[in-house]
């Protein structure tokens, strides 16, 4: 499958979609599940509540700001898949982590749960018809495919991986 066309999903989001190498989406999506549990697994709690600047969210905290947002992204892309219409709200990333309590649970749980995520979506995409992947409707106010949101998916891990290795366990002890 190939990398959906710019027509496929909002500008805002080029950024995580050309982060995307060339390949199986879905096997890069199994791959990356293995890759990002693998380097978050050996933290300690406290090493997991680092904050790399004071207003800057913790590790937990960006470890289920992912969760979240895959989440809310394959249900968009089932609805889709599907062929629903209804138009999609913008996601406030913010809300959704000042509303959730990632720091108080441990890092292990949130783990579990992004694992459980992936799963989820990896087995929603391998019941996907091929015509479904082209289906099309409204997020964010902007047109959106269900092939650009598996790679939305990819790319926006593979954008806070980076940030996690540059900014947060680069710079602890």
């Amino acid at each position: 499958m190939n990398k959906p066309e710019t027509t496929e999903y909002g500008a805002h989001y080029q950024e995580y979609i050309a982060q995307v190498p060339d390949g199986d989406i879905q096997e890069l999506l199994r791959i990356q599940l293995k890759a990002t549990t693998g380097l978050l697994h050996s933290l300690t709690e406290e090493q997991a509540l680092f904050r790399y600047a004071e207003s800057k969210w913790s590790l937990k905290e960006v470890l289920g700001h992912v969760t979240d947002t895959e989440r809310v992204l394959s249900y968009r892309l089932l609805c889709i898949a599907r062929g629903d219409q209804t138009p999609f709200p913008s996601m406030d990333e913010h809300l959704y982590v000042s509303g959730a309590t990632f720091d108080d649970r441990p890092l292990t749980s949130l783990l579990e749960e992004f694992t459980a995520v992936r799963q989820a979506t990896l087995t929603l995409l391998a019941g996907l018809r091929p015509e479904a992947w082209l289906r099309q409707g409204t997020a964010a106010g902007c047109n959106t495919s269900v092939r650009a949101l598996a790679y939305i998916i990819a790319g926006h891990e593979l954008h806070h991986v980076r940030v996690i290795q540059e900014r947060y366990l680069a710079a602890q002890p």
